[in-house]
């Protein structure tokens, strides 16, 4: 099940996080379509840099090895499944270079492949950096599934690279086929930047992180109910642009605030954002890329907050919910506390009763619920 020929090389696979759902592939007909693509294209590739964007588990990093491609995701878990993956096929790790979504590109790519991201921006974001280092010899080919791609889709290739065709559709995935020419320079227009209410503070974000042009309602509630007076380590976990963060260095002056995700773009939005605007607070500040909190020593913790995802890329899943939820229970110190926000049909209540025992409801509305639970 975890077996996929790419490119006439049988590669076992496997997710990051390791999933136990037998029916959550680490490849899909994308990235099986791109490869029969470029299979020809293969045979007589150049020394040129090869390009591969939003590789999820690294299937075609693998597939494309013998090309010493560069592999560019703003995802940590991506980077890591590519890593694994590559190891668990024989390949070393060295064929394949991982930089980070804000990281400068190699000039002049003779191919530059994209799976087509989940948000508009981060492709925007994505094509305009591109922009600054193809060439009109440079093969661009892109792929997605078929609900991903939109005219605003197609459109974002035209205006910022190119004529752009789409190929027929197979197995529910289609391709982009894009021919690179001359065109005036294209303002990037990332980090946005937005006033957060009346504190005064002005939020940078990252194309890639979560609400990107005001405070989301769940994160609001979160806010108005933050813990104060704690000392000792919180963590941000899944901070995105760090506004809860900022909230609790305002709140718990004598603390250390640990922001922790799995999001380049999220990593470097919070750091920003606490320069700008608690400059005074950086020296109690730690800004850590990882998996959850896979990184952080036991009993080190004295808060952990978290608005929890329920999505992996493009899967809906709580696997990586009930890994935040376990890693917190082993972080946190004897009557530590893990604080989430979650959409309420969600019924994490029921998840922290087991692990945690002690669950309190701090505050509700008709969408989202505030708990805390206590480590024992």
């Amino acid at each position: 099940m975890n077996q996929v020929e790419l490119a006439g090389r049988c590669l076992t696979l496997e997710r990051y996080p390791v999933s136990q759902d037998a029916n959550l592939q680490a490849w899909d007909a994308t990235d099986e379509y791109l490869m029969q693509e470029l299979a020809p294209w293969l045979s007589d590739a150049s020394t040129a840099p090869v390009l591969i964007f939003n590789d999820g588990f690294g299937a075609l990093s693998c597939a494309l090895h013998t090309c010493n491609p560069v592999s560019i995701s703003d995802s940590f878990l991506s980077q890591e499944a590519t890593r694994r993956n590559l190891l668990a096929n024989g390949l070393t790790v060295e064929s394949v270079t991982l930089l980070g979504s804000l990281d400068p590109l190699p000039a002049v790519p003779a191919l530059a492949v994209i799976k087509i991201p989940k948000t508009l921006a981060l492709l925007e974001q994505q094509l305009l950096a591109l922009r600054q280092v193809v060439t009109p010899q440079t093969r661009i080919l892109a792929g997605g599934k078929t609900r991903e791609i939109h005219n605003s889709t197609l459109a974002l290739f035209e205006q910022i690279l190119g004529p752009t065709k789409t190929s027929l559709a197979w197995k529910k995935s289609r391709l982009i086929h894009t021919q690179v020419v001359e065109r005036p320079a294209l303002a990037n227009p990332y980090p946005t930047i937005w006033e957060l209410d009346d504190s005064g503070y002005r939020i940078h974000n990252h194309a890639n992180v979560f609400s990107r042009g005001s405070l989301d309602i769940g994160a609001r509630l979160f806010m108005a109910h933050l813990p104060s007076g704690l000392e000792g380590t919180i963590a941000d976990l899944g901070c995105g642009n760090g506004v809860i963060g900022l909230s609790a260095l305002m709140n718990n002056p004598n603390a250390q605030l640990l922001f922790i995700d799995e999001s380049h773009m999220a990593i470097a939005s919070s750091r920003l954002n606490v320069e700008t605007n608690r400059p005074t607070d950086l020296a109690r500040c730690q800004f850590m890329l990882g998996n959850s909190l896979e990184q952080v020593a036991t009993d080190s913790l004295q808060a952990v907050l978290c608005n929890p995802p329920f999505h992996q890329q493009q899967t809906i899943t709580d696997q990586l919910a009930w890994q935040m939820f376990c890693d917190a229970e082993r972080c946190l110190v004897s009557g530590g506390e893990l604080w989430i926000v979650g959409n309420r049909h969600l019924g994490y209540h029921i998840k922290l009763q087991r692990l945690f025992g002690k669950v309190d409801c701090i505050a509700s509305n008709q969408k989202f619920v505030i708990l805390r639970a206590t480590k024992s």
